[in-house]
């Protein structure tokens, strides 16, 4: 099976001590990305590790695609104990990182420990480096690229950063690089944060061989520069004015399903403000946007889909200008879009402040420092709902997405079960309620459904590829000649790594109690049944013992 190749290297900024580890049976078994950084982190985290300790660890991943030149493949895995969920999580991010990374010779970085003071870390295929950098106490992410450029001729595409939010171990503080893109969902730019580390930097040209047919990377690689597809216009904002129009945009911290002021910020409104075209390491697809208000100066890339939901219809603002704004404030003080937009939304219910844009902006810069209501709000919704009076729109502490699952209720299971809690990567499901391949309605036949694609989805985060290549130009099957294996092994080891995602919750006291939604959905009970029977799971939502020694070996 295609594999990554390269050691784990440790990383201990308490001891400032490194260790190189030979892992390639690992790899063999786990492909790379988030398969090889679940296995490592289920086994090495203590199941009673508090997220903001020394004993957790960071687990920064590649794959075996990152070595090619084919498009979708410029990404990197992360993966932690998650502060906002309690449980394993990996988030994956794209921009020019990847390459980078590969170039170190390794294949896993492992960060452990808790530094007495700020440092930089800096990896190279020559050895690693530790930097104490005091003076970039609470700097934002562009300020330290902007350090780290005229120190060390280092550019955003050679680091991970966090801002201000993961200093000040924001529950939903995001890992950062290439100053734009985010390792954003569950916090675990809180867990740097905790350990003292400012950002990782990245250099090198000793990436190992690998073995992929080029004729495969050729084909994707020209698919993907030809395809007239509306995500090269729109990027993740395509279907906005469709999701809105025939499903649930969910608006005014969730209490409405659709938002008048849709077309202000939609794809249309957002494609006005587009100025460029912009791509991740070696993709052709180039689905990013590059946007400037040119009335007030304003540039960044985006909003997402996601975002234009979460600092859009979710808290009533109808300016894709103002959207814009949130967005590169999040961007800069180190901030997952969609936590921050819908805890801010909640205090908005809770205040009768909706659609007030510059509360809203005010309010990002206070959670990220942790000033006055922005300490309470940076503890995330699970945690600060009671006290703001309002739902809690969460599943296992992480707040939902834009793809309702009220109105798509396989969605709904998806976010029931989903070890990662109410997000949509997790299976992506919600494709398929989109476009009327599964009904929307309803949970008959699903969760065998959801099986797969959790499964699939598993390998994908493994390989690591971005998931846009699922839109026709890399589909499941695909992935058989692509990583040289048949689709039933591929679908197995997405299975242990959900497992073990599951079992490292289990240890940690959450079951088929956590497995619950803030909504009624029919049939939910005898859906999850069925899942756990279909996963091999006992009737509590647990992995059994016997299943876990196969795993353990």
């Amino acid at each position: 099976m295609l594999h990554a190749k390269g050691p784990l290297v440790t990383v201990d900024v308490t001891e400032r001590r490194v260790e190189s580890e030979d892992i390639d049976r690992l790899l063999e078994e786990f492909i790379g990305g988030r398969g090889i950084a679940t296995k490592l982190a289920h086994d090495r985290i203590p199941y009673d590790a508090d997220p903001f300790g020394a004993e957790n660890r960071l687990y920064l991943s590649t794959g075996p695609l990152q070595m090619s030149r084919m498009s979708f493949t410029g990404r990197m895995n992360l993966t932690s104990l998650s502060p906002l969920t309690d449980g394993l999580l990996s988030t994956n991010a794209g921009g020019y990182l990847s390459r980078n990374f590969v170039g170190t010779g390794n294949s896993v970085i492992e960060l452990t420990g808790m530094s007495d003071t700020l440092l930089a870390v800096h990896i190279s295929d020559e050895g690693v480096e530790f930097e104490e950098v005091p003076e970039l106490k609470e700097a934002t992410v562009p300020e330290v690229t902007e350090y780290m450029n005229d120190q060390r001729g280092l550019e955003s595409e050679n680091l991970v950063t966090i801002g201000p939010a993961g200093e000040n171990q924001v529950r939903y503080a995001s890992v950062m690089t290439y100053d734009s893109r985010a390792f954003g969902r569950g916090g675990l730019g809180a867990v740097m944060g905790a350990k003292n580390v400012k950002c990782i930097s990245f250099t090198g040209s000793s990436e190992p061989p690998i073995d992929i047919d080029p004729d495969i990377q050729s084909e994707i690689h020209r698919e993907a520069a030809t395809a007239d597809d509306m995500m090269k216009r729109h990027g993740t904002t395509a279907g906005t004015g469709f999701v809105n129009d025939n499903f649930s945009l969910p608006t005014k911290y969730f209490q409405e399903y659709s938002f008048a002021g849709a077309d202000k910020i939609s794809e249309h409104a957002l494609e006005e403000k587009k100025y460029s075209k912009e791509a991740c390491s070696v993709c052709a697809f180039a689905c990013k946007l590059p946007t400037r208000d040119e009335e007030t100066g304003l540039e960044t890339e985006g909003p997402e889909y996601e975002t234009v939901f979460s600092f859009g219809s979710n808290p009533k603002i109808d300016d894709i200008v103002d959207v814009m704004k949130s967005n590169e404030l999040c961007d800069t003080l180190g901030l997952d879009t969609i936590s921050a937009g819908n805890t801010i939304s909640a205090y908005l219910a809770a205040n009768d402040e909706f659609g007030n844009a510059d509360l809203v902006h005010q309010l990002v810069e206070k959670i990220a420092y942790r000033e006055g209501v922005g300490d309470l709000l940076a503890e995330g919704i699970d945690r600060c709902h009671g006290e703001l009076g309002v739902p809690n729109y969460t599943v296992k502490g992480l707040d939902f997405s834009a793809h309702d699952g009220r109105v798509l209720h396989g969605t709904a299971l998806s976010y029931a079960v989903a070890n990662r809690g109410g997000d949509h990567m997790y299976s992506t499901i919600h494709h398929l309620g989109y476009s009327g391949e599964l009904d929307p309605e309803g949970l008959d036949g699903k969760p065998e459904i959801l099986v797969r694609e959790e499964n699939i989805n598993a390998v994908r985060d493994s390989g690591v590829v971005c998931e846009f290549s699922s839109r026709g130009y890399l589909g499941p099957e695909g992935y058989e000649a692509l990583f040289r294996t048949d689709l039933d092994s591929l679908l197995k080891l997405g299975s242990k790594v959900v497992d073990l995602e599951r079992h490292f919750f289990n240890q940690r006291g959450i079951d088929r109690d956590d497995d619950s939604l803030p909504y009624e959905i029919p049939g939910l009970e005898s859906a999850l049944d069925e899942y756990y029977e279909l996963r091999g799971w006992t009737d509590e939502g647990r992995v059994p013992e016997s299943k876990m020694q196969k795993l353990l070996v």
